[in-house]
């Protein structure tokens, strides 16, 4: 309340738009105009005019201008010529309006880095105070004449209140003051009739934190979000975009990716719907050379950013710490020991507040570490100390310190929580996606490899920008041995790489050398130097993993650290494998060789009435049973029973004179992407066959076989059947 000192009037204009929108277009300060006025005499003892310089975009008609910071210190030293004290709380700023000194002047100065003085984070908005006096009736003593008719509830301009209250408008020669003059006439009045100056606005320049729970009640009307940001941007530097306007407590959220980095965006909670509405005209002003957008948000988006939920989150941050320091790239091993001999050693050292308890490491599911870590300080000076260790190292590892925020920590920890209880709801099945989500794991392969034999690696650590080049990169010459379209990405369930690859090897043997020879190697990706964890697993591991199951009860752990020795003598899973693998006897004779195997192929080709007749040895009627088609469907189905099995009848075959060929000694020229007949040639059968055959032929196939299989050579494998085969993307 003000009952005596000294009430100044401020008017700012500047190179852009005026009135309403002052501010609202970024443009610099060029005019400030200054009415002193002496409360108890209420008669104005000084007034001041100045000029001022752009300094971003000079312009030539206000060269004879001084910059901002000088037309400031100018001012005070004439308040203190007067035998006033500005800075006592006796002298109040008053202004038309909430812009001038929230939308322009305070962050004008935050950007060119002036420090204003204290008087300037007070004031009165002229506005508000006539409309308490006269709207609210709140005038001591009443006018002794007839009362005059109700003022407006929000005068938009000094020309209603003029009006209102009977003033004449400035009509001098000066255009520049007269809206300050105007002010002033208005203020004397407001005190002519006995009104006290009460309740001024403030403007915070500080700001604080606090802690937000999702129990809580936000006001959806006084939340924004902010995008574009740049990444390494902590909540001190979006409070100075906002500068000017008093965001609420703890009410900057920065939004984590699904891979818990910053994004570029941000929530901001504000005191008021007024304050929020000014917020959105900084849509795209400047943080640097970035431009900003600025958007309306609810309380639920705070609240799901911003809002926690867990004790721990609630009792780290409940120390008192005014700095919060995010350490990322931590060794998984690494103790709060080590995080504190990180920042009291070397130059400059700053302590770690309340010890030990003042870092918090964040953990997966699983409780393993992932290197992240956050770790309080007292004060604010300890963050420039703090931060001054970035990209120092911890062992062999070089660790990234960023200023946090205690919305960051929440957000972290929250889901972390989520993963916990996803995992612990679910102890023996896969739960079914929610909708609109894609399952545990995406799967962009149609057939996965399967089996016991450890015939794959598993890659983790990858870079989320890491592709399948950059892998086989990385495998350097065990990239060979890779099998076709054998390299499997992992992804999260919002459709993100989680930094895990499954390989499939040709063998086991290449499998083991390559985890003992690329275990903890570095991949280079960029600026990025990472570490990559190989391990030899089967295909039974890896389709675990990428389908989203869970172990059985019965089955031994998944993908346990470390490696099994190589077996002896591998065997093959698939006597097709086999084959593929043998050197060819007779490349010569190939074309005689594929001649001669093309009219078993008749009996799978399309029914016909009149077959041409041929020499070939009589087959047995047998049952065979064929896995039914993989669906796309199904591939991607994360619960799913035994494959049905649908029944596949070998036809009858003419007996012909013609001798059985042998694959024991010689491999046929086939593969799984060359199964299909050649139709061509179903009509068009060469006129002789050749009876004369390469050396080895004659060889018995039970010869031929390793000792792991048995049985005869299956009539489904001679005759090539054309069902679909599904590889590996």
């Amino acid at each position: 309340m003000i009952s005596g000192g000294w009430v100044c009037a401020l008017h700012v204009r500047t190179a852009g738009l005026g009135g309403a929108a002052l501010g609202s277009d970024e443009e610099e300060i060029v005019y400030l105009a200054y009415v002193i006025i002496d409360v108890l005499t209420n008669q104005v003892i000084g007034q001041r005019e100045y000029a001022v310089r752009p300094t971003r975009r000079p312009s030539e008609e206000l060269q004879t201008g001084q910059p901002l910071d000088v037309v400031v210190q100018q001012f005070d030293e004439y308040v203190r010529s007067l035998q006033v004290d500005p800075h006592s709380p006796l002298f109040r700023l008053v202004t038309d309006g909430q812009p001038p000194l929230r939308q322009c002047l305070h962050p004008e100065a935050c950007s060119k880095d002036i420090s204003l003085p204290t008087y300037y984070a007070r004031f009165h908005d002229l506005r508000k105070e006539y409309v308490r006096a006269y709207t609210l009736r709140a005038v001591a003593t009443p006018r002794p004449q007839a009362p005059p008719p109700p003022p407006p509830d929000h005068p938009s301009s000094l020309l209603d209140m003029l009006n209102y209250l009977g003033i004449t408008p400035y009509t001098g020669d000066n255009f520049y003051t007269a809206e300050v003059k105007d002010m002033a006439s208005i203020i004397q009045r407001i005190i002519a009739d006995g009104f006290r100056l009460e309740l001024p606005e403030t403007i915070d320049l500080i700001l604080e934190t606090g802690i937000c729970s999702k129990d809580d009640e936000i006001d959806g009307n006084c939340i924004v979000r902010a995008r574009g940001l740049p990444w390494q941007s902590s909540d001190q530097d979006i409070a100075k975009f906002f500068r000017g306007l008093n965001v609420a407590k703890g009410g900057v959220a920065l939004c984590l990716s699904p891979q818990g980095r910053r994004n570029g965006e941000a929530l901001v909670r504000f005191v008021s719907q007024e304050h929020r509405d000014m917020a959105l005209k900084r849509h795209k002003h400047h943080i640097g050379p970035r431009y900003i957008e600025v958007y309306r948000a609810s309380g639920e988006d705070f609240l799901s950013v911003a809002g926690g939920a867990t004790c721990e989150a609630a009792a780290f941050l409940s120390r008192g710490a005014q700095v919060i320091v995010r350490m990322r790239g931590l060794p998984y091993d690494a103790t709060p020991q080590q995080v504190l001999d990180f920042f009291s050693t070397g130059d400059d050292p700053v302590q770690v507040l309340d010890g030990l308890e003042g870092v918090l490491f964040v953990r997966r599911a699983d409780g393993r570490a992932t290197g992240d870590a956050f770790v309080l300080f007292a004060k604010e000076e300890d963050s420039p100390k703090a931060l001054s260790r970035h990209r120092k190292l911890i062992g062999a590892r070089y660790i990234e310190l960023f200023r946090s925020t205690t919305a960051e920590v929440q957000q972290v920890l929250n889901r972390s929580l989520e993963t916990r209880t996803s995992t612990a709801s679910t102890p023996s099945t896969a739960s079914a996606p929610a909708e609109g989500l894609l399952p545990v794991a995406l799967v962009p392969q149609h057939v996965i490899t399967s089996g016991t034999a450890k015939d794959c690696v598993r890659l983790r650590g990858l870079p989320y920008e890491a592709q399948v080049e950059h892998i086989l990169t990385f495998l350097d010459d065990f990239a060979k041995n890779i099998v076709v379209q054998g390299v499997h990405m992992v992804y999260n369930a919002q459709g993100h790489p989680s930094g895990e690859a499954f390989i499939q090897m040709d063998s086991e043997t290449s499998a083991y050398l390559c985890a003992q020879q690329k275990h903890h190697r570095y991949m280079t990706f960029g600026k990025k130097q990472r570490y990559i964890e190989v391990f030899q697993c089967s295909g039974d591991d890896m389709n675990l993993v990428l389908t989203g199951g869970v172990t059985p009860s019965t089955s031994p752990k998944v993908l346990s650290p470390g490696t099994l020795l190589p077996p002896p003598a591998p065997a093959p899973r698939l006597l097709a494998h086999h084959i593929a693998h043998q050197t060819l006897l007779a490349r010569q004779h190939e074309n005689l060789l594929l001649a001669s195997l093309r009219p078993p192929i008749l009996p799978i080709l399309p029914y016909r009435q009149t077959a041409p007749s041929y020499p070939l040895p009589m087959l047995p009627t047998q049952q065979q049973m064929l896995p039914t088609k993989r669906t796309y469907e199904r591939a991607f189905s994360q619960a799913e029973g035994p494959p049905n099995k649908r029944q596949y009848t070998a036809p009858q075959i003419t007996p012909l004179s013609l001798p059985v060929f042998s694959y024991g000694s010689s491999t046929p020229i086939f593969s799984y992407a060359n199964t299909s007949p050649m139709l061509s040639y179903a009509n068009a059968l060469p006129t002789a066959i050749p009876t004369a055959l390469p050396a080895g032929y004659s060889t018995p196939l039970s010869a031929a076989l390793p000792p792991s299989i048995t049985s005869p050579f299956p009539a489904t494998l001679s005759m090539f059947p054309t069902y679909q085969y599904y590889p590996g993307v």
